[in-house]
Formats: C-alpha cells, sequence, structure tokens
C-alpha cells in the first residue's frame, strides 16, 4: 500500500508541473494577445496593426503643375502642412500634362506610398491608373478637381462645389448689370472639372436673365498670358459690344484687365469683371477698381487633406465629400481683407 501510495503521489506531482508548465504560459499568451489587441486596430487584409501617427505616414502626391497663383499656393500648403507634421511627402507635379500625372501615379504605386492624393488635370482617363492603385491597396483621395471615375476607386473627394461658384458668379453679375450684358467667357482648362462645372453653374442661373448673352467663350487654360490673348481676340472681334467678362479664375482675369486697358476701355467701369479664386492680386485690382467681384475657391487644403490621409490609413469613417469654406468678396471689402490673405 505504500508503494502504491508513493507511486500515486509521484503521479500527481508529475501532472501538477505538467500543468504549470503548459496552463499558465498559454495564459500568459492569451494576456499578451489581449494586450496587443488593446492597442491595435483590426484590417481586413491584414489581421491587426498598430495605428499610424503622422509621423509613420508616407504619402504620394500628384499635382498638375502650377498654372496660376492659385496652384501654387495649393501646392505650398501641401508642403508646408507635411513639414510641420512629419509626414513623408512624395511629391510630384506633372506640368499641365496628363500622362505625365498618370506616370506619376503610377510612381508611387511602385514606391508603396500608404495613400495617393491628386488634383487630376482633366476629369476623364483615370480608370486604368485609379484600378491599379486600388489593386495594390493604395487609397485615393481627389484633391480640389474631381474624376469621372467609379466612387469605389477613389475614398474622398477634397474641394470645392465648382457648380455653385459659377451659380454665385452669375448672381452677382445679374446684380452688377441689372440683368442686361453681352458677355464673353474665359474658360479654365477644357475637360478640367472646375471649368466643367463653373461653365454650367453660370448658365444655370443666367436662364432666369434672358437679356444678360454670352456672346463667345474661349479657353484660358487657368492661366494670364493666355487670359489676356483670349481677351484681346474677343475685343478686336467684338469691341465695345462687350459689356461684362465672367473669368473662370483670377489669373485669367487679371490678363482680361490688361488686355482691355491696352485696347483703351476702362477695366471694372467699362466692362464689368466678374472671376472666381479670390487671390490677392484679384483684392489688389479690386482695389484699383479693376475687378468688380471674386468669388472664393479655397487652396490652403493641406491640414484638411492630410487630416483625411490619416484617418483613411487608420481605418477610420471619412465622407465621400469634404467641402472647403468659402466667401465672395467685394471692391469695398478689399483694402480691409487684403493683409489677411494667405495667397
Amino acid at each position: 500500500m505504500n508503494g502504491r501510495k508513493a507511486s500515486l503521489m509521484k503521479i500527481s506531482h508529475s501532472f501538477l508541473f505538467f500543468a504549470i508548465f503548459v496552463i499558465v504560459p498559454g495564459m500568459l499568451g492569451c494576456a499578451q494577445q489581449q494586450d496587443l489587441q488593446s492597442t491595435s486596430k483590426p484590417d481586413s487584409n491584414f489581421g491587426t496593426r498598430p495605428e499610424k501617427n503622422y509621423e509613420d505616414l508616407i504619402v504620394g502626391y500628384a499635382q498638375l503643375g502650377s498654372e496660376s497663383e492659385w496652384r501654387v499656393a495649393n501646392t505650398i500648403s501641401i508642403k508646408e502642412t507635411a513639414e510641420q507634421l512629419g509626414v513623408e511627402l512624395r511629391f510630384l507635379d506633372a506640368q499641365q500634362k496628363q500622362e505625365n500625372q498618370i506616370e506619376a501615379v503610377r510612381k508611387l504605386i511602385v514606391q508603396k506610398v500608404d495613400v495617393i492624393g491628386i488634383s487630376p488635370i482633366v476629369e476623364t482617363g483615370w480608370d486604368e491608373v485609379f484600378q491599379e492603385a486600388k489593386d495594390a491597396g493604395i487609397p485615393i483621395i481627389l484633391v480640389d478637381r474631381r474624376a469621372a471615375v467609379p466612387e469605389d476607386l477613389y475614398v474622398s473627394y477634397l474641394g470645392s462645389d465648382f457648380l455653385e461658384e459659377g451659380r454665385n458668379a452669375a448672381r452677382i453679375m445679374a446684380r452688377m448689370v441689372d440683368g442686361k450684358a453681352n458677355i464673353v467667357e474665359l474658360l479654365g482648362t477644357i475637360g478640367s472639372a472646375p471649368a466643367n462645372d463653373r461653365y454650367s453653374g453660370f448658365r444655370e442661373v443666367l436662364k432666369n436673365y434672358p437679356e444678360m448673352q454670352i456672346i463667345d467663350s474661349q479657353s484660358g487654360d487657368f492661366t494670364r498670358a493666355r487670359g489676356k490673348e483670349v481677351m484681346a481676340d474677343f475685343l478686336q472681334k467684338y469691341g465695345n459690344k462687350i459689356t461684362a467678362v465672367y473669368a473662370h479664375n483670377d489669373d485669367m482675369a487679371l490678363g482680361a484687365i490688361q488686355a482691355i486697358e491696352e485696347y483703351g476701355l476702362k477695366p471694372g467701369e467699362d466692362i464689368k469683371i466678374v472671376s472666381v479664386d479670390a487671390t490677392r492680386g484679384a483684392f489688389e485690382a479690386m482695389i484699383a477698381g479693376k475687378l468688380n467681384a471674386t468669388v472664393e475657391c479655397n487652396p490652403l487644403l493641406g491640414p484638411q487633406f492630410f487630416e483625411l490621409a490619416l484617418k483613411v490609413v487608420n481605418g477610420k469613417p471619412i465622407p465621400k465629400w469634404v467641402p472647403s469654406i468659402e466667401g465672395i468678396f467685394f471692391p469695398e471689402d478689399a483694402s480691409k481683407i487684403l493683409p489677411t490673405r494667405k495667397y
């Protein structure tokens, strides 16, 4: 009996040692796993991963170029905000060519950035390269300009309501000319989202003013030089018949002002001018009495863009459209407001 009892005691001690050796590490493993889960987020592709901070982000940006004061201010906002936040920014300039911008997106895909921001030079022609980014697991944020692609090919659009900008320009002009005008229009880049919508929004309101006629409409490509050139052509063709100018951006309006002066007329008096952007140059022109109004389109989108980028990478919900906050400005307020403008 003593021998049997000793054997049973030996077995019990062995089992206890085995239980401690196997079960306790298992319990520790569960505890470690629970701790890991408390500091991580679920990811449908990779299980769990820690949330990123700004300093962890690698962000690609495919800018369309530097065609205007607005675009220069937009680029500065993106670059300065990245530096302030500690984000690693891979910035590529397409120099106003869509093929360069498509190639820039492909370079950023190869570099395996966390997210890509892009201001598409035109609305169409993006399906293939956006699909490549999606297949690579890289989300795309549209900034300032939209793209005509299925909504599942981008995560959000950050920017203005270009249709409303066009409507506001028409409403302002209608009040300014008492509902009667022969208008020439300086279009933005053909096929671009702002040009398309500022064109449509303006005409939507003009339907209510039968004595306001657009007598000609040509693209100035959002640049001051082309705006001046197109306006000079309009003046040679129509002369004093022109009573108002609608410019899709301030740079083209400033070019038009030069052409009007060279023709011998007074911009802002003989020919009323309404434009879009609200750059410093527009405020200076209003102070000089040469521009009658400017509808704001805010370029300082850097802080909002990187906030969206961080949320996207960390799987946080974001709206499909994040509108920018904008106003309308007139000559009587220009002197007071100009010192506060950052672009």
